[in-house]
């Protein structure tokens, strides 16, 4: 329902952000749908990722804040008033500079996927010069860690399920594109990588294909997944994980010790500036159609990030 209520106001260490474009992910559709937080707050604005500028400081704000263009992460987590509004406040190191290269659109689509691909990807040290597969290279987490993991120095190899996606990674700068439906997935990235397996597993189907893992996995190497919608208890294969001596690291953003937070913000904000960042944009609506915006991701409708013009 789009209404008016009163103006926030941020309070201490907070800003207020006058928002331009909003962002509606897969975990925003959950977090609605499950009412993760209706036992809390008597009203909910949702949507965690957006952009736009500062118009407000919270005391022991700098005042030179006034006035900044950011982007903005993880607005209504734990918290009543995400993005979907004409303002909203968050802790002040949550509304991130945009580079001036950037536009509103680009720092929207960011946040939740641009953050989870970062800390699949660097949680447990570089990637310079090791090999990583991203599973679902084509969806929102997965096409920012292919760019990501490329531009870091990995050898990446990505997986979709079409021609055309196939292609798309390439384009972002897969070294190796693989159907994920192939018969001997496991066998073609073992052969990728000379037989020596990934150092890296960024995987967006933990409970799928978590069986399959200790056939392409180097010794010592790691399984960071952010996603087991198909399969949320699974069954792990312990043995021969704890052979390799592999590491299953489960990424929940929002609960990141603050300096990974603070270093993925830095890495995101200096790729952006760099223009090393591709953002795709599947399906865009006014604030007025916001029910549609999330209809659009629980349909499958859009590939890419889901705007909303505030």
């Amino acid at each position: 329902v789009a209404g008016e209520m009163p103006d926030p106001e941020p309070g201490p260490g907070e800003v207020r952000v006058r928002i331009a474009v909003s962002s509606v992910n897969p975990t925003d559709v959950k977090r609605r749908r499950e009412g993760r937080e209706l036992g809390r707050f008597a009203r909910i604005v949702p949507d965690n990722d957006g952009a736009g500028t500062i118009d407000r400081v919270g005391a022991g704000v700098p005042a030179s804040r006034f006035g900044e263009r950011v982007w903005v992460f993880g607005a209504q987590a734990g918290r009543p008033f995400g993005t979907a509004a004409e303002y909203t406040c968050v802790p002040a190191r949550f509304a991130i500079p945009l580079p001036d290269n950037a536009s509103f659109a680009d720092g929207a689509c960011l946040g939740v996927p641009a953050v989870t691909a970062h800390r699949c990807l660097f949680a447990d040290g570089p990637v310079r010069d090791r090999a990583v597969l991203v599973s679902g290279g084509a969806g929102r987490v997965g096409a920012y860690a292919v760019r990501m993991a490329k531009r870091a120095g990995a050898f990446v190899i990505a997986t979709a399920s079409s021609p055309a996606k196939l292609a798309a990674l390439k384009d972002l700068g897969a070294d190796v594109a693989l159907d994920y439906r192939a018969e001997d997935l496991a066998g073609a990235v073992m052969a990728a990588t000379r037989g020596q397996g990934v150092a890296r597993v960024v995987e967006a189907a933990f409970g799928a294909n978590i069986a399959l893992a200790p056939k392409l996995l180097a010794p010592n190497g790691v399984v960071a997944s952010y996603a087991s919608d198909a399969t949320p208890e699974p069954k792990i294969p312990f043995g021969p994980l704890m052979v390799l001596n592999a590491t299953l690291r489960l990424v929940f953003i929002y609960g990141m010790p603050e300096g990974a937070q603070n270093s993925a913000f830095a890495d995101i904000t200096e790729m952006l500036a760099a223009g090393a960042l591709e953002h795709r944009v599947g399906a865009r609506f006014p604030l007025a159609r916001l029910a549609s915006a999330h209809e659009a991701i629980e349909r499958g409708a859009a590939t890419g990030s889901v705007l909303v013009d505030i």
